[in-house]
């Protein structure tokens, strides 16, 4: 280790670099330099006659709108620039700079090159080069520079702006055709609107996802300088990540990086005010958490001596994982008591003989503003995905004294994980008991097929296909009206406005002509002498 100080003012002293590049024409090999910005030298590298590697810097500071507080200075035998591994080292890692001294036939320092971070707002590419000058006619004042370069990048930090929230780049990789692939990204965009999060970009690979890397290596680290050169601080994937890519892209830049089913995961424990839904919630979370909690390390003892006993960071994985094991089983046992006693009130409910409606479609289609707009209730109504999570009831009179119960259930959505499903299984238990679905469908969107489609799919799905049920296109108010003319046609549909009231009466009508002659699951309603509804079974004497 060099023991003296770096002059402050200086990249590297002369004498410094020098022998630096003595001893590099000795051993043959490029050696490096790490030196902070108080002038000590933190790390020695040596590498190969081609290139070197930098250790983990995980312990330095670091941040948006922050340098490293480290520069690298090390050596090139064939005094050749610098080359692409040092420039992707230099953005990804955020150093002060880069610097590689040509070494000479005799260890001659000869050429100097520098590079350092682009401050410039979308900076393309995200470093900028100097000119190369003889080492001994280096004349770079660093810590004057230094100082500049991060006062800009400060100015650029989106976080001293008026801006709120996490700024993501979209990315999907697959297959599909490109507007497929758009379609899962817009959707995407609407999940982290709802979470929050502003999306700056969107990127679409074409082919099959990498097992560790998704994109591939160069790809990734690419994509992750083009987000640090637009001061975007969050990788956003379609994709849910396997515990292997998840470890291997954490392990490659500090920005966050997320799938869609933990934002799914996020926008859901926001959702969720029920004691049961809190509780699937965090059971979801767990159950997507075990399989990743950490990696090994193979500078970390696994065994600390003796026979049986295993070392500390084994033994805090292990701890880990048993105790989310334990907190699984006790959610499960706590969920299993709530089901219970739904399934006793729902056994009640039915005994009375009141009929229930349930309202399904696809997230955001306006479930809970027709259910406001049917009882003259004020469940939570937002443009958002995923706004009503905890199943609503309330209980409605239609003309001809016909009384029932009408559910407002969280929506559906494409590609929905099993643990996710489990989320708001108890929202999706209420629709085994009811009598009669109504399948909203939001007219108004580009891709209303494919989304009545997706929610067709999960009902058959979850066995429920044999339960009558009627399509309503909602937001007739926002769509053609000649779209919407012939697809009611075609569905043999109900076209309504949840928000101005077009259409209910045909909507009351049609449901109250079912219930008052046609049988459901349980029997057929009528109607008591004082107007109460009444069931009657088949073989009764009424019927």
């Amino acid at each position: 280790m060099y023991r003296r100080k770096v002059n402050v003012d200086e990249i590297i002293g002369h004498d410094l670099g020098v022998t630096l590049c003595g001893i590099s024409r000795e051993i043959n090999r490029q050696v490096g330099l790490l030196i902070d910005q108080r002038g000590k030298v933190t790390h020695v590298i040596v590498g190969t006659p081609g290139e070197i590697v930098i250790p983990d810097l995980s312990r330095t500071r670091s941040g948006g709108g922050r340098l490293k507080g480290l520069r690298l200075v090390h050596t090139h035998l064939k005094n050749e620039p610098l080359s692409r591994d040092d420039l992707t080292d230099l953005a990804m890692l955020r150093l002060d700079l880069v610097a590689a001294i040509g070494v000479g036939l005799r260890g001659k320092a000869e050429s100097i090159h520098v590079a350092h971070i682009n401050p410039g707002k979308d900076a393309d590419p995200a470093w900028t080069k100097l000119d190369p000058v003889p080492f001994s006619k280096l004349e770079l004042p660093f810590r004057d520079f230094i100082q500049g370069l991060e006062s800009e990048l400060a100015r650029q930090d989106p976080r001293d702006s008026q801006s709120e929230g996490r700024r993501a780049i979209l990315v999907h990789i697959s297959t599909l055709s490109r507007k497929e692939a758009a379609e899962r990204l817009a959707e995407l965009a609407e999940l982290a609107r709802t979470e929050r999060i502003a999306c700056i970009d969107r990127m679409i690979y074409r082919g099959k996802t990498h097992p560790s890397s998704l994109v591939g290596s160069d790809r990734m680290k690419d994509l992750i300088i083009y987000c640090m050169s637009s001061n975007i601080d969050t990788l956003l994937f379609d994709q849910e990540l396997s515990p292997a890519q998840s470890r291997w892209i954490g392990g490659l830049t500090e920005m966050a990086v997320m799938d869609r089913t933990q934002l799914i995961l996020r926008i859901f424990a926001r959702r969720a005010f029920s004691k049961d839904g809190k509780l699937r919630v965090e059971l979801a979370r767990l159950r997507y958490l075990l399989p990743r909690i950490g990696s090994k390390d193979d500078a970390m003892s696994r065994i600390r001596g003796g026979i049986g006993v295993r070392g500390p960071g084994e033994t805090s994985m292990e701890v880990s994982r048993r105790r989310i094991k334990e907190r699984i089983q006790v959610i499960r046992e706590r969920l299993e008591r709530l089901s219970r006693g739904r399934k006793q009130r729902r056994s009640l409910r039915n005994q009375s003989g009141v009929p229930q409606v349930a309202i399904v479609g696809y997230t955001n289609a306006g479930k809970s503003t027709l259910l406001n707009a049917l009882t003259n209730s004020d469940v939570l109504v937002e443009d958002k995905l995923f706004a009503t999570l905890d199943p609503a009831s309330r209980r409605i009179r239609f003309p001809r004294n016909l009384e029932m119960v009408i559910s407002d259930t969280v929506g559906f959505i494409r590609d929905l994980p099993e643990g996710l499903m489990e989320a708001f299984r108890s929202t999706l238990e209420e629709l085994n008991d009811a009598d009669y679905l109504l399948h909203l469908v939001d007219i108004s969107s580009g891709e209303f097929a494919a989304k009545l489609a997706t929610v067709e799919r999960t009902l058959v799905g979850l066995g429920l296909e044999k339960i009558p049920r009627k399509i309503v296109f909602n937001k007739i108010d926002l769509a053609d009206p000649g779209i919407v003319a012939n697809e009611t046609a075609r569905h043999d549909a109900i076209a309504v406005s949840a928000v101005n009231r077009a259409g209910l009466d045909d909507l009351i009508a049609e449901i109250s002509d079912y219930f008052g002659g046609m049988k459901t699951k349980k029997g057929r309603v009528g109607r008591s002498k004082d107007g109460q509804p009444a069931r009657f079974h088949p073989g009764d004497n009424n019927s």
